[in-house]
């Protein structure tokens, strides 16, 4: 998830949360959309309450929303989406983004019509296994009518042409992001929403999909993403990037870095790795020196938490009093180049790289266990801290105990709260207790069992609380409920 910024950075240059998301209502548990459990299960037959039925039977409309208990209008209902293939183009001078998105996916109930994620762009025509689809749009959802119903289980196609010029979400509580236009680009980033501002898109982690991209800029800049660069060609003064991401992934783990960029490409441990930096900040500056360790960083997680889950390696540093925050962009982190105001600071790679097992392989089920990304992305810090000769953990673990406002849940923290410190400190307070309460050997088994077992899929605190106790065996509920939701500080293991 995303990182704020550092402490210690002024407020004028980066604010202590994050942006980026449009504030959805929490509604009623009346709600006739159910969110089923499961690992990896994709999105859910979700049904409207009342829907209409199709002509050829007893298809139904899927919702437009998943159903998350804090976010139940994020992502849609009736498919689980397989990839994303988008073929774009954007034009600084004029900010307008124009291409086309294929998405395959198969529906999961006998579907008459179905939504897409898509804020802002116009539509110019949609089809569904190369036939003409009606098409509407519903404020931010775009609603898809194929000439005929889709029935459970069936694989299908949508192609979207669409353009106009991309706007970021804005949100009362959370600010605003999305897609960025820069002064010779744009930057497309942000959690938990971000996508639907520059791709139609099943907007929720518990809908991962492979994700290729080619995107045509002009000649002098660079278009960076996420996953394995391809090819680049250039013809008639524009030049085409290729981007493909293999490991099915959220959407919010997706990005879009255009603009006058350094960009490195080399190799490590048979990977490719791809560093690119804001061509403003200084050559072997701190952003340089940092990123240089990501490899290093990456190797030595790998040690704790088992293989590295992702097809590639490296980081974008970003120069834009926007993104005042680092996010774990699927392969390849974005940095704010305000991590880096006080020198070549590792923690912050330690953390996002530690998403790439914990947050992106291992991925949500729903947003209220963000514990679960942000606790173990916080002790990979601490791992990494330590392993660097800076504080230990037991160090890092004192420190932030005693300054841990209790009373605020790290294991159920609200909509508002996702992104709180409590989230993050508590969570990775949590962890260390673990680890203290069963010992080295049988915690780091489970880490690295439990990054196995879930690779690729959905899980919630619950799955996690059975993992462990399963793999220490030792009865642990008491103590998650402790460290997690309790609100007076537990005592120390």
């Amino acid at each position: 998830m995303r990182l704020p910024r550092p402490e210690g950075v002024p407020a004028g240059r980066a604010g202590p949360g994050p942006v980026n998301r449009r504030t959805v209502p929490v509604v009623a548990a009346s709600l006739a959309a159910v969110l089923a459990v499961g690992t990896g299960c994709g999105v859910l037959p979700v049904l409207l309450d009342g829907a209409d039925r199709s002509a050829s039977g007893d298809f139904q409309p899927g919702a437009a929303g998943i159903g998350d208990p804090y976010f139940p209008t994020y992502g849609n209902g009736g498919y689980d989406v397989a990839g994303y293939e988008l073929a774009l183009r954007y034009d600084p001078a004029a900010q307008r983004l124009d291409g086309t998105a294929t998405i395959t996916a198969t529906a999961t109930m006998d579907l008459s019509r179905f939504n897409l994620d898509l804020a802002g762009l116009d539509v110019a025509a949609v089809s569904v296994d190369g036939a003409p689809a009606e098409h509407d749009r519903d404020d931010d959802e775009l609603v898809v009518t194929p000439a005929a119903g889709l029935p459970d289980g069936s694989q299908f196609t949508v192609l979207v042409e669409y353009g106009g010029r991309p706007e970021p979400l804005a949100s009362r509580d959370f600010g605003e992001g999305g897609f960025h236009i820069t002064d010779d680009g744009a930057i497309a980033l942000g959690q938990p929403e971000s996508a639907s501002t520059w791709f139609p898109v099943n907007d929720h982690p518990s809908d991962k999909a492979t994700f290729d991209l080619a995107i045509t800029v002009p000649d002098g800049l660079a278009a960076l993403s996420v996953g394995v660069p391809g090819e680049t060609s250039s013809a008639d003064g524009w030049t085409t990037w290729t981007w493909s991401e293999g490991t099915p992934m959220a959407s919010y783990l997706t990005t879009l870095v255009i603009g006058d960029y350094r960009v490195e490409t080399s190799t490590h441990a048979g990977r490719p790795m791809v560093i690119a930096i804001d061509a403003d900040l200084p050559e072997s500056g701190p952003a340089e020196q940092a990123m240089a360790r990501t490899g290093e960083i990456a190797d030595y997680l790998e040690t704790v938490f088992g293989p590295y889950p992702v097809d590639a390696y490296g980081g974008i540093v970003v120069r834009d009093d926007r993104i005042r925050y680092a996010l774990e962009t699927q392969s390849r982190p974005v940095y704010g180049d305000v991590f880096f105001d006080r020198g070549p600071e590792t923690w912050v790679v330690a953390h996002e790289l530690g998403h790439q097992w914990f947050g992106n392989s291992v991925s949500l089920r729903q947003w209220r266990d963000m514990w679960l990304n942000e606790g173990f992305a916080t002790y990979a810090e601490w791992l990494w801290s330590e392993h660097d000769g800076a504080a230990t953990a037991d160090e890092m673990f004192d420190r932030e105990y005693a300054r841990t406002d209790w009373a605020l849940p790290a294991g159920d923290p609200g909509p508002a709260g996702i992104f709180s410190q409590a989230v993050y400190k508590r969570g990775g307070l949590t962890v260390h207790a673990l680890r203290r309460t069963v010992g080295d050997d049988a915690f780091f088994r489970l880490l690295r069992t439990w990054a196995a077992e879930y690779r690729g899929g959905n899980v919630g605190t619950d799955q996690f609380v059975t993992v462990a106790e399963r793999v220490t065996g030792q009865p642990l509920r008491e103590f998650f409920d402790r460290w997690l939701y309790g609100d007076t500080a537990p005592a120390k293991p």
